[in-house]
């Protein structure tokens, strides 16, 4: 499924590779295996570096998180997310993430600009790293309904990890987002610092999220929705977008 998703641009769809793909629908796991033997030469990524034991690689994980928000900000629901401003390819590299929260020129680019508010700045925070999320919105007529907010620019700062900063000053030991929230808890007063340590700010989309779309994920980068379970990032020096690959341990 996530192959025939990339097969689905039209740049590529009628390509012999997709043709072939398209005709392996249907047809057994031992077919489809000999298939690709047959077209494919398997190639294994290794470190340059030599090393006594063999190198660890790195998986990362997506996900898409589902947050609860509103449409206007409200008591428990005021950290905005927000669509570009107008002025976002003129200045470049824009306003960093404290002066996004500080600047009136900063905040004057966005007025108006706001797609949702959320209740937890880390939650917004999680939704910029992610680069795409769903919300449960509360119209302004007290109305819910789903929708997909997806990545449409940064202000071109350099992104740093809050949890990395947080265990280099030996604040926690624990830097996952549920660690770093208790810590948080325990340190409301440092929010706003803890923040700032990361420049980089995302603007948001708003994309339909009919019943069809509802199934899929968010569009990666070849402009196709992503598959859950399938579909991983590779490093563009290393494979091709639309390579197949296989995590493999050993």
């Amino acid at each position: 499924a996530a192959w025939l998703q990339s097969c689905s641009r039209s740049a590529v769809a009628a390509s012999p590779l997709c043709q072939s793909i398209k005709r392996l629908e249907g047809q057994s796991v031992a077919q489809q295996r000999a298939w690709l033997v047959q077209n494919f030469q398997p190639y294994r990524v290794e470190s340059l570096q030599s090393t006594p034991q063999p190198a660890n690689g790195l998986l990362t994980a997506y996900y898409e998180p589902v947050l609860e928000a509103s449409r206007v900000a409200k008591p428990g629901f005021t950290v905005p997310l927000y669509s570009p401003p107008a002025n976002l390819k003129s200045r470049s590299p824009w306003y960093t993430r404290e002066e996004i929260g500080k600047l009136p020129a900063a905040q004057s680019a966005l007025k108006g600009k706001e797609l949702a508010f959320l209740a937890d700045p880390i939650d917004a925070m999680i939704l910029h790293i992610q680069g795409s999320g769903r919300l449960w919105v509360t119209q302004a007529d007290g109305s819910r309904k789903q929708i997909r907010l997806a990545f449409a620019g940064t202000n071109d700062q350099p992104y740093q990890s809050i949890g990395r900063w947080l265990l280099d000053q030996n604040l926690t030991k624990d830097a996952t987002w549920p660690g770093i929230k208790a810590w948080l808890a325990q340190n409301p007063k440092r929010t706003q610092e803890l923040l700032a340590k990361n420049p980089r700010y995302v603007f948001f989309k708003e994309e339909a999220l009919n019943p069809q779309d509802a199934l899929l994920g968010p569009k990666g980068a070849q402009g196709v929705p992503l598959t859950a379970g399938r579909s991983i990032a590779v490093d563009g020096s290393l494979a091709h977008a639309a390579a197949r690959a296989r995590c493999a341990g050993g």
